[in-house]
Formats: structure tokens, sequence, C-alpha cells
């Protein structure tokens, strides 16, 4: 990466396989003892091959409709959403999976199995909204609704809403926001990247919030680091740094406060499958843990290896789907040996990859997010 950025070698067809072949999980930085941060070297190499080479026409063309227009324009996140539900609920994801018709489709019918599952009502219609705290107002909180998250887990977003309310916070959820520019980042479009980033610091920066959450392990890590999106400009530079300083995970805001454990009992028995940009990028890893423990009738079994990544790694699992399904493969063999009935995560991305797993075990467990598990929580404390 050294020699590429400095001229002395070319950014050759190799050179791009290899680095793109990288998880970006960020597991290396963990282990590595002089704390090389290899995520944001990653992330560099990866504008650069994008600035230095014309990809093929059809990739060219997709990641122009992709990154360029349908993560940012949340009327084609919608139409997308909607589309999905009508395969969903009409039957036809069902008939095509009945048939056999997704085997002939190859790798296209691999995709297909990865698609999430649009939820309606979206969560666009939050958007703009402020939701009142339950009790005495502790705390003024902004959520990141994200972009996919408003389509594909409106839910989970909900329980967020809920669960934060629950603990003293007046939640607001800024219209103005806009998709984080994670994926953009990821992917080598810093400059996309940059340009959400602005819109989000502009549109929250003056809300005066004690914290900003998000509950998007992938999300979060690039929030936290958009400082470095702008290093050679320190007007954005200060105000992207005041930004991140109030970022935080919904699991870490959760821990830094008195947590309201008015729970019910739950009786589930769960294993916790790391977050790689929550553990790695991040550096949380009790937080969720601790908040799972706090529930009566909840066991946590611990996941063998939870520290490696399961394969999703945000678009990963759709560019690389071998390499992807072999580390998803070993990751359900380490969760049957907890004999768990619940999997827990804390990312969006991971609960996708999870649930996929979960489809060739002889008894398919429930994925949820640290989050949804609370809400669960305080529910059944109103129902008992």
């Amino acid at each position: 990466m050294v020699e590429v950025s400095e001229g002395r070698i070319g950014v050759s067809e190799d050179y791009v396989e290899h680095i793109e072949l990288c998880l970006a999980c960020r597991a290396c930085e963990t282990a590595c003892p002089s704390g090389v941060q290899y995520g944001r070297l990653i992330e560099g190499a990866l504008a650069q091959i994008e600035t230095s080479i014309r990809r093929p026409w059809p990739q060219r063309l997709l990641r122009w409709l992709v990154y360029g227009w349908v993560l940012r324009t949340p009327l084609l996140l919608k139409a997308a959403g909607l589309g999905l539900l009508f395969y969903q609920r009409s039957g036809l994801k069902s008939m095509m999976q009945s048939t056999g018709f997704l085997d002939s489709l190859g790798r296209l019918g691999d995709l297909a199995r990865l698609a999430p599952e649009a939820q309606a009502p979206f969560f666009f219609s939050s958007l703009g909204r402020v939701f009142p705290a339950e009790g005495n107002t502790k705390y003024r909180v902004a959520l990141m609704a994200g972009c996919m998250q408003n389509v594909f887990f409106s839910r989970l977003n909900e329980a967020t809403v809920r669960v934060l309310c629950k603990n003293g916070c007046e939640v607001t959820v800024p219209a103005e926001q806009e998709c984080c520019g994670a994926l953009h980042v990821h992917a080598g479009l810093r400059a996309i990247g940059r340009e959400q980033a602005k819109k989000n610091i502009a549109a929250l920066e003056s809300g005066h919030y004690d914290a900003i959450i998000t509950n998007t392990a992938g999300c979060g890590s690039v929030l936290k680091e958009y400082p470095d999106l702008f290093e050679h400009d320190p007007e954005w530079h200060g105000r992207a740094t005041a930004f991140a300083g109030k970022m935080r995970d919904v699991s870490e805001f959760l821990a830094s406060i008195p947590l309201n454990v008015d729970f019910g009992t739950v009786r589930r028995t769960v294993t916790y499958q790391d977050s790689c940009h929550l553990l790695h990028g991040q550096k949380i890893s009790a937080a969720p843990r601790d908040a799972i423990r706090a529930i009566p009738g909840v066991t946590l079994r611990e996941l063998p290896l939870s520290e490696i990544c399961c394969g999703s790694a945000g678009v990963y699992n759709v560019e690389h789907t071998d390499i992807s399904m072999a580390l998803l493969e070993d990751k359900m063999r380490m969760v049957e040996s907890t004999r768990a009935d619940t999997i827990v995560t804390a990312n969006p991305g991971c609960m996708l990859q999870l649930k996929a797993g979960t489809r060739h075990l002889a008894r398919p467990l429930p994925v949820m997010h640290v989050v949804e598990l609370l809400d669960e929580a305080y529910a059944a404390a109103i129902q008992e």
C-alpha cells in the first residue's frame, strides 16, 4: 500500500484483487501490538484504487446506481423496499424457492437468498419526530436512523426508540439526516462519503444533544471517524470532531447511564456474536454483554471465537459470496456448540448474515439485536 501510494509501483490487477479480498473486519487492529490502524489504511488504499482504475461497465453501472443514487435517495430506497415487499408477500418468493428456480440462477440465486426482508411500515415516517421520555427527561439524544434500516430494519429502529425513552431519553429523529456514508467509504468512494458527512454534521450539530445514537456498528465506526475524512480541511475537521465526540453506539450509551432495569422475565438462552466494527473498530465488548446479563431469565453462553467475522462485512457477502459463506459455515458450527436458542448481535448486517446461516441448521434460531432483547424485556414487565 505504501509503495502504491508513493507511486513506486502501479495499481495492478493482482493488487486490486488482494486489497478487495480484505474483509475490513479490523481484527488485525485488535491483534497488532503496535496499534497499526489498518482499517484506515485499507480505506485509503480502496480510495486510491477507485481513482486509478476503470472498472468493467456493468460494475460501473451498478456502483453508480447503488452508491450514487439508491443509498442517497429515500424515494428510491422506498421504491426498492416496496418492490421487495411485493416479491415477498405476493407468494413469488415462496414459489421461486419451492420450485428450485433460485438454484438454477447460480450466483444470482445465492444473492436472492441473502436479500433482507422489507419491513412495512417503513421507518421513514418517523423522520422529523420527537419521542418524549418516559417519566422525567434526563437526556436529549438524536437517533441516526440510517438508510437501509429505514426499510429493512424498521422494527429495530422502533425498538431502539422505545428502549431509549424507557431510559429517560427524549429521542429526536432529525429529518435532514441522510445515509452516513459508511458503505461508500468502505467501497473507496470517499468523496461521496465526505458529502454525506457534511450533510449529517450540519443537520445535527445545532441540536445540542447529549449524545447521537446509532444501533448499527458499521455505521458507528465511520460516524466516529468522520474527522479522518477532513484531515486537509481545518473547518470541517473541527466540526466533525465535535460531532464524533457525541457519537455513541446504543449499547455503549446505555452502559454509560444508570440502566433502567424494570425488566420482565425473558426465558432465553442466548449466545452473542461480536460485530467486528463494534469490537475491533470501536473497542466495545462488555457493554452489550452486560445489557444481556441484566435481563432476568436470560442465560448468556459465550460463543467460541465470537471475535471472528461472520462473513457479512458490509457488502462482502454479495461481492465474495463463496468466502463469506465459508466463514458463515464455521460460525454456525460454533453457534450449535453453545446449544443456545437465540443468537444476539449488535449490527444489522451481521443479523442478515446470521439469519442466512440459521436456515441450514437442524433447528432454526431467531436472531436479535441487543436492543430488541432489551425491548422484549421491557414489554415483558408490562405483561407480568
